[in-house]
């Protein structure tokens, strides 16, 4: 007659591990970095065909088209790229949970925000040419609004996480969030350089 060994049970406390975690902890940190990936392969196609089509085409722009106007472009460039600073205090103060330093801060990027976009429909009237105009209008046109969906993108998050702070006492999720979003912020910033060269700089030097 077998004797059957006794059952062993055990059981794991993770009563003291926090509900929600920043940085690689978090999956909805890994779930951004993924939509980096992924927007940023667009990027780099639309900017790869931008390219190709450059070096084939015997004048960039073609006969015709005028070159977009910088100013406006330009104006752009300097308030997305010192959005940074901003941007990285405000990670900073969401990881140490200060509320009162996030809910300005995300005022603050709000703004910076509404000023972008305003910037971008004056660039977007001051790129001369059609989007339906040729090969180098449809690229131009995608690069700017590729980057333009994104800018919005994060606008639309930084509203309803700054409306959600003034209105309910955050917990270390709400915080998580401001930080993931102040990363893919980064990378809408990173991004726009090569896009700014490419649009505007190519042109002139082809």
């Amino acid at each position: 007659m077998t004797q059957s060994l006794p059952k062993l049970t055990a059981a794991l406390d993770v009563s003291h591990l926090p509900n929600a975690a920043m940085g690689p902890a978090s999956l909805v940190w890994w779930g951004t970095l993924g939509f980096m990936l992924i927007e940023g392969t667009g990027f780099v196609l639309g900017g790869g065909a931008l390219l190709y089509l450059a070096a084939q085409a015997p004048q960039w722009p073609p006969r015709g088209d005028a070159l977009p106007d910088l100013a406006f472009g330009t104006a752009f460039t300097v308030l997305i790229l010192l959005s940074a600073i901003p941007n990285l205090w405000l990670e900073r103060r969401a990881r140490q949970c200060d509320l009162a330093a996030c809910r300005w801060g995300l005022v603050v990027m709000s703004l910076i925000g509404v000023a972008l976009l305003v910037l971008r429909g004056y660039e977007m009237a001051h790129l001369n040419v059609r989007w339906d105009a040729d090969a180098y209008g449809s690229l131009v046109w995608l690069m700017i609004f590729l980057h333009l969906t994104h800018v919005i993108t994060d606008l639309a998050d930084t509203l309803v996480i700054g409306a959600w702070l003034f209105t309910h006492e955050p917990g270390h999720p709400q915080y998580a969030d401001i930080s993931d979003n102040a990363g893919y912020w980064s990378f809408v910033i990173l991004a726009w350089p090569p896009i700014y060269i490419l649009v505007y700089w190519l042109p002139r030097w082809s």
